[in-house]
């Protein structure tokens, strides 16, 4: 469940609204922070102020105690671009390595 922006915009209340309505309403909320080592925050405070130009805005915190809960699991990460997809490995006959000293034996 991706919200997509564009790039340069910014998420509003109504949207989020929007994106938390075809949530499941037990489900727990965590913060994804951090892109570069991406990890799972508790939630926490949320306030109501207003920015520099007047504006309201809303902040989302993560808890006081600053709980992690770890690293995102790697599906979370690649929808939020933190991470690239991974590629499922080639699977290939692998061939075994003969050592020099085996290869340079005489048979008597």
């Amino acid at each position: 469940m991706a919200l997509e922006l564009e790039p340069s915009a910014e998420m509003t209340v109504a949207e989020l609204m929007k994106h938390l309505s075809t949530a499941d309403p037990s489900a727990r909320v965590r913060l994804g922070i951090n892109p570069f080592v991406p990890m799972a925050h508790k939630m926490g405070t949320v306030t109501a102020d207003t920015d520099e130009d007047g504006r309201p805005i809303l902040y989302l915190a993560e808890d006081a105690e600053a709980v992690q809960y770890g690293y995102l699991p790697r599906p979370v990460a690649e929808a939020l671009a933190w991470m690239p997809p991974v590629e499922p490995p080639i699977c290939g006959r692998r061939l075994r390595a003969v050592s020099d000293a085996n290869a340079s034996r005489e048979t008597p």
